[in-house]
């Protein structure tokens, strides 16, 4: 037995709203450079839909993730290390730019710059990639709120595969009666297939809490993890040449604060927290033969931190104390483990996602209410869940590899803890029969509802920080921005990143790019500073240099 800490994240479905306040957040904190304009490290999803990229779902075109060979071993759906010997230089299966979207900004000059005329000046969207005019088709969240499903609907994967499965006529069965939102950022695997793709190995999984990153300065651009994350939540930046892709905010957890996108949701749906797991264990549970076994195979990678054995294990792997009392005040492994809501994302991919979501529940009270019904009544939210059998195979695609009686059991104990707290909160009396018919005693109904619905910011975020003696361990080379520029954190060098004629660029670039394009002296160095700049010298004039501006 190995033990690592491992830091993970749980989403309660049921609270999102779709508002995208994570990841605008996360854009402005993470994304706002050049080469990124595409790039969203966190976004949120509507279901039914294509998702971002479109069809990413569709691992038969892809070949993201892991797939068991004939010998019943894990090999990269992408294929062997032989077959990626052969193709290293060959261009990989991937998304082009058009399947995420291509970015733009807006002509807002000639809003101002017009010549007077009898017709009203418009902003015409500009390509942030050419420079020129074009026509919006796509962008990242285009499918919000049903936006676009007549033309869309019959391209979600998972829509696709239910559909041919069962038969034509619920053709649009699952846009008219369900819709729920999926907040998405890289799943920080324990097994994860992008690391196992990268020819020049600069994906790593840290082993202080298992946070996977790329190294900058060993990324050789070959875009093989783009096709390995079956996910696809590792991007390509065209203007450097390298990887990125979501850090989990590790600057932010080594101090104690949860993740940009969690810490501005507004339905507070989100829960950080660490867990113990047996790293020698994973790969056989990410071999088990059945895909629906996968979902209890993580589970069962999952220790408890309150066993005396595990404790004095951990403590020899070197984990802190303060680490493992984080673990027992984990609300991902109480949500994960204890009550078994939250689940994982595509296990069937056998990366073992650590980022795990709690299904959402509220459409099928929406559709009691507005038939007239008692929502929140035991007896009419238990029929309903029966009988609406759509969403649970919806849902099962999504999070159980298709096993819809896992989903019908997280469901219910949903429905038991809206119908017991109904109880309690109008002061008719706790039905303990409500609990006992989910496995569960009043009390832990009760410790659930507060997690869930109550719950203060101590107690969704319970993030150890980190020890001094593993500050040089910490001293990472791999942030995805560590770079020039990156995140705004540092000042800008010498050289630029554009030259020649301007391009349109989104506002939220507009001042670092200009600080960039007409910085004239080498970060922190003054004694650089009568340097001619000649890289972003469009040829025209003279060089800006020393005291010209």
């Amino acid at each position: 037995m190995r033990i690592m800490c491992q830091a993970a994240m749980v989403m309660n479905l049921d609270k999102c709203i779709g508002c995208h306040t994570c990841s605008v957040t996360c854009k402005q904190a993470w994304t706002n450079r050049a080469g990124t304009e595409y790039v969203w490290f966190n976004n949120v999803e509507t279901r039914p839909g294509q998702g971002y990229p479109r069809r990413y779902e569709d691992q038969e075109k892809w070949k993201g993730g892991w797939t068991l060979n004939r010998r019943g071993r894990l090999q990269l759906k992408s294929g062997g290390r032989l077959s990626k010997l052969f193709g290293i230089f060959a261009s990989p299966v991937q998304p082009e730019l058009d399947d995420y979207y291509q970015p733009w900004t807006y002509d807002y000059a000639n809003l101002i710059e017009a010549p007077l005329g009898d017709d009203f000046p418009v902003a015409r969207p500009k390509s942030l990639i050419t420079g020129k005019d074009m026509k919006i088709e796509w962008s990242a969240n285009w499918d919000d709120d049903l936006g676009g499903m007549p033309q869309h609907g019959q391209e979600d994967p998972i829509v696709a595969k239910l559909r041919d499965e069962a038969n034509l006529e619920i053709k649009y069965a699952y846009e008219q009666t369900f819709m729920f939102y999926v907040p998405r950022i890289c799943e920080h695997c324990l097994n994860p297939s992008c690391m196992a793709s990268c020819p020049s190995g600069a994906i790593y999984k840290r082993s202080e809490d298992g946070i996977v990153l790329v190294d900058q300065d060993r990324c050789r651009g070959w875009r093989q993890c783009v096709t390995g994350c079956p996910y696809k939540k590792i991007y390509f930046n065209h203007r450097t040449g390298k990887a990125e892709k979501c850090t989990f905010c590790y600057p932010r957890l080594e101090v104690g604060l949860p993740t940009v996108c969690a810490e501005t949701c507004v339905g507070r749906l989100r829960y950080i927290g660490v867990i113990l797991y047996d790293a020698d264990a994973v790969t056989a549970a990410a071999s088990v033969e059945n895909p629906q076994d996968l979902y209890r195979s993580q589970l069962d990678l999952m220790l408890d931190p309150n066993d005396p054995a595990v404790i004095a294990e951990a403590r020899r792997a070197g984990i802190p104390d303060d680490w493992l009392e984080a673990a027992r005040r984990s609300p991902v492994y109480a949500l994960a483990k204890e009550f078994k809501i939250a689940l994982p994302l595509h296990p069937e991919y056998r990366t073992m996602p650590m980022v795990w979501y709690i299904p959402p529940l509220s459409p099928v009270v929406d559709m009691l209410s507005r038939q007239g019904h008692d929502a929140e009544d035991s007896g009419v939210l238990f029929g309903a869940l029966e009988a609406l059998r759509i969403p649970s195979e919806y849902l099962a695609e999504l999070f159980t590899a298709g096993d819809v009686g896992e989903i019908d059991r997280v469901l219910r104990v949903l429905a038991a803890m809206r119908s017991y707290m109904r109880g309690v909160t109008l002061d008719t009396g706790a039905d303990e029969s409500i609990a006992e018919a989910v496995g569960m005693t009043g009390d832990e109904i009760r410790r659930l509802y507060r997690l869930l619905a109550i719950a203060k910011y101590n107690e969704r975020y319970v993030i150890p920080k980190a020890h001094w003696e593993q500050a040089h361990d910490l001293e990472e080379l791999g942030c995805s921005l560590d770079y020039d520029g990156g995140a705004g954190m540092y000042e800008s060098g010498p050289f630029g990143e554009s030259s020649g004629r301007p391009v349109p660029v989104a506002i939220e670039n507009f001042l670092a790019l200009k600080e960039r394009q007409t910085t004239t002296s080498a970060t922190g160095d003054e004694q650089l500073s009568d340097r001619v700049n000649l890289l972003n010298w469009d040829g025209q004039g003279s060089p800006i240099g020393r005291g010209e501006s």
